[in-house]
């Protein structure tokens, strides 16, 4: 009897600890798909140049930093994202401004007939 509730102890403090685990990084990776880049750095075939992330966190610095988010990462240099930051629950891709594709009930399009 004392092995049972001992173990059931501990299968508690295992899962419980998990749980917090779980929260904690889930909280600390708000933006994970962002990076700093140098708006000044653009190249149609390229992208935009990734620099230091403190370029985007202090105003006087040389570079003219801003978060840009999504996107794919080759050689230093970012394309294919956005400057808008995404919206929560949009997976990141695209935030408010996204695409209306219309469907049932879309009110845009002129009643036929």
């Amino acid at each position: 009897m004392g092995d049972t509730r001992r173990r059931m102890r501990s299968t508690t403090v295992v899962l419980g600890s998990v749980g917090l685990l779980a929260a904690a990084l889930s909280s600390c990776s708000s933006d994970p798909d962002r990076r700093c880049v140098d708006r000044d750095s653009y190249r149609a075939a390229e992208g935009y140049k990734v620099v230091s992330d403190k370029n985007c966190k202090s105003a006087g610095t040389a570079v003219n930093g801003a978060w840009y988010y999504g996107g794919k990462t080759k050689d230093g240099r970012v394309r294919g994202g956005s400057f808008t930051k995404p919206g929560k629950g949009s997976g990141g891709h695209g935030g408010s401004g996204g695409i209306d594709r219309g469907g049932f009930g879309g009110g845009k399009g002129k009643a036929g007939g």
